[in-house]
């Protein structure tokens, strides 16, 4: 029998983790609508 460890992490609203992902959704969401083929990193 193969025994697996499921770990996962969240963060709560107002965290800079998740200010972070927004502002980064927003910006990549403001590229690609002026230009469906922009790369990002």
């Amino acid at each position: 029998m193969t025994r697996r460890l499921f770990t996962s992490e969240s963060v709560t609203e107002g965290h800079p983790d998740k200010i972070a992902d927004q502002i980064s959704d927003s910006i990549l969401d403001a590229l690609l609508a002026q230009d469906r083929l922009s790369r990002v990193a």
